[in-house]
């Protein structure tokens, strides 16, 4: 009798253990699964039609306070809505609009950030920005070639911005998370100058700035670099959120050319939000900067669908709450 109940004891614990490895491969695999599924949210197809759109002659240059814009403000618009974001604070739609007067020039101008919201969670109150700005130079290019396009400076950004949007709304976040096309950036940050006057800088726990995404870094592929790296430990973050994914984020290379204060980052950034620009162009060489060159089959695709994937893993624990970064330091910078 001791035998037989022994063997059905041993018998039984042979068949958990059995249970509890088909379990733990059915866990593995079912966390590779949903791990490709994510993967898949942020796609080079769409990159590629986000890219092309903004970046198209019909867009002519995307001026602010021009027709061009306003055919890329309803493109930026369209997605928000087909995405299911919601509008910010208490505007009725996506644009946030505003008149300026130009440094250079004299009559004023009327354009609109285009800004949607995706609600959090269990942190809804507390706000994390992912911006990009949708202006550009227009359309008086001397030459045959007249447009400046404007691909990588910044239709490569605000791609990266409708898609991380699309991937947000389809994995969740806990923080609530504003995705915002700032305009006249190319005038001298004017639209997120506007916006950063219109709220409490306190809720906002961080600033992603996306800025020229679309060319191989002189680090190499799979990587991209962060300006204000030592201005608060946001970049720390985004750097132990993806070891083990090969892609590596470098500080800013091109400290001599003050890029922390010359991306709408520095707007947030100066109410005391980290608020930090990621790029990948090797700024020092790039031929098409501000020139008409500047067109979307320039770019390297996957460039910019690697840097986009890599924002929405390097930024996931903030966006879900688990890490906030150290506000930004700016010391004696403030005049500048």
């Amino acid at each position: 009798m001791n035998r037989i109940y022994i063997t059905l004891i041993a018998l039984a614990f042979i068949i958990s253990c059995d249970s509890a490895k088909n379990v733990t491969k059915t866990h593995v695999a079912s966390t590779k699964i949903e791990v490709l599924r994510n993967a898949f949210f942020i796609d080079s197809l769409t990159v590629k039609k986000h890219l092309y759109t903004l970046a198209s002659d019909e867009m002519e240059g995307r001026k602010s306070g021009t027709p061009g814009i306003e055919k890329a403000a309803k493109y930026i618009e369209n997605e928000f809505k087909r995405i299911g974001l919601s509008t910010f604070d208490d505007l009725e739609t996506y644009r946030q609009t505003f008149n300026f007067k130009p440094r250079k020039g004299k009559e004023e101008i009327t354009s609109a950030n285009i800004i949607g919201v995706l609600e959090g969670k269990s942190k809804k109150d507390e706000y994390v920005i992912i911006s990009a700005h949708y202006d550009h130079l227009g359309n008086e290019g001397k030459g045959d070639d007249k447009i400046y396009n404007g691909a990588n400076d910044d239709a490569s950004g605000v791609t990266g911005v409708l898609a991380l949007a699309e991937y947000f709304k389809k994995v969740g976040n806990e923080r609530t998370i504003l995705f915002a096309a700032f305009t006249g950036e190319e005038m001298g940050l004017i639209g997120s100058t506007h916006f950063g006057k219109g709220i409490d800088a306190s809720k906002f726990v961080a600033g992603i700035n996306l800025e020229m995404i679309g060319k191989v870094p002189s680090f190499g592929p799979n990587t991209a670099w962060l300006t204000g790296f030592e201005r608060s430990d946001f970049g720390k973050i985004i750097q132990k959120n993806l070891v083990g994914t090969g892609y590596q984020l470098f500080p800013d290379p091109y400290t001599n050319f003050n890029l922390f204060f010359r991306s709408d980052n520095a707007s947030l950034a100066r109410l005391g939000v980290p608020s930090h620009t990621f790029s990948t162009t090797p700024i020092d060489v790039d031929k098409d900067y501000h020139q008409v060159s500047d067109e979307a089959e320039t770019l390297n695709m996957t460039v910019i669908t690697q840097t986009i994937q890599a924002v929405a893993k390097g930024t996931e624990s903030i966006i879900n709450g688990k890490d906030t970064p150290t506000r930004v330091l700016l010391e004696d910078d403030k005049k500048q």
